[in-house]
């Protein structure tokens, strides 16, 4: 009896101190209301606001002209990513926007859009193919040895292994155009090591046999690269 008389005689205990904070209490309870109904509106709000970025981005891409320009193309689709770049379609069209940049020679404006995208999104998915944008546009542009720091950084940063193979593949071409065949052979390795049955890793297979028929007819003086040693 006394255990389930337990809970009347704690309520009645805890009873007056509701009374004397009553008029707190309530407007705590209507507080709590509050908040949650904005924080459900607000996800609403942001669901909605996805869908129908989702929805713009897909009727721009149905829509574009076939004698549009690339120009023209990569306006569209920097409009729907400044209309919704909170979303993750606004991002998708930003860096679509980006690439039709690069696809028409506009390759300082698509370097400075690619790097809009990554000073916005630093956490994003597309982060890792953001960057590897800045390092193309900066490579066409002939701008060799920063392209070469931002490929390097992709390799040692992000864990995107499509972005990966490519920015290795991006640096092991401007070794070779530098001369520097020993370490281009250590990046294609690399490349058909983590992605032997990819297009990418084919034309690096192709590549390394190559370069590593000129190494053998080298001066002997020519000293390799320290041989890739994949990660596990």
């Amino acid at each position: 009896m006394q255990l389930q008389d337990a809970p009347a005689t704690y309520f009645f205990k805890l009873w007056p101190w509701f009374e004397a904070n009553r008029i707190r209490i309530i407007w705590g309870g209507g507080v709590i209301v509050v908040a949650a109904g904005l924080i459900s509106f607000y996800s609403w709000q942001r669901d909605q606001k996805e869908i129908t970025a989702g929805k713009a981005l897909t009727q721009v891409m149905k829509s574009i002209p076939r004698n549009a320009t690339a120009s023209q193309q990569a306006d569209l689709y920097l409009k729907i990513s400044t209309d919704y770049q909170d979303t993750s379609a606004g991002q998708r069209a930003s860096l679509q926007g980006a690439a039709m940049l690069f696809a028409a020679g506009r390759y300082a404006d698509a370097q400075a859009q690619f790097q809009k995208f990554l000073d916005a999104h630093p956490g994003s998915f597309f982060a890792a193919q953001a960057a590897l944008g800045v390092a193309t546009s900066l490579d066409a542009q002939g701008k060799t040895d920063l392209a070469a720091g931002v490929y390097q950084r992709i390799i040692n940063s992000y864990s995107d292994a499509t972005a990966v193979d490519s920015a290795r593949f991006g640096l092991a071409q401007i070794n070779e155009r530098q001369g520097k065949l020993a370490e281009a052979v250590n990046l294609y390795e690399a490349i058909v090591h983590y992605n032997p049955n990819g297009s990418l890793g084919s034309e690096a297979g192709s590549r390394l046999m190559e370069l590593k028929m000129k190494l053998q007819s080298a001066s002997p003086s020519t000293a390799p690269a320290a041989p890739f040693k994949p990660n596990h």
